[in-house]
């Protein structure tokens, strides 16, 4: 198989990730696409290993994996705690403040 098809498919899946990341607003949808564009860096990093008989990227693709695993784990946490205190995992909300639970302790201006 000639190199340049792999390399081709993991900028169309990097390309993929980035529009996720940039389009989506749910948290969850966009730690998928950052998961997809994880993979395409793992796809060119064994292609390069395979083509160039380095060696390394092998061994760079596993800490890629292992990156990736723990970005799951803590970014699923983070959207967990965002559901909790928020009621919703959208990712515009994320720099409002939080509802109050008291529901009318806001004082409201009168223009008279």
């Amino acid at each position: 198989m000639h190199p340049v098809i792999p390399y081709v498919l993991a900028a169309m899946l990097f390309g993929a990730g980035v529009y996720g990341v940039v389009v989506r607003r749910n948290a969850v949808l966009v730690l998928m696409a950052v998961e997809l564009m994880l993979g395409a860096v793992n796809l060119v990093l064994v292609t390069a290993d395979a083509t160039l008989r380095l060696h390394t990227g092998q061994t760079l693709a596993l800490f890629v994996i292992v990156i990736a695993a723990a970005e799951v784990g803590l970014g699923l946490a983070i959207v967990l705690q965002l559901f909790r205190l928020r009621r919703s995992i959208v990712t515009d909300d994320v720099g409002a403040e939080p509802a109050s639970a008291e529901g009318g302790a806001e004082s409201e201006k009168v223009v008279a």
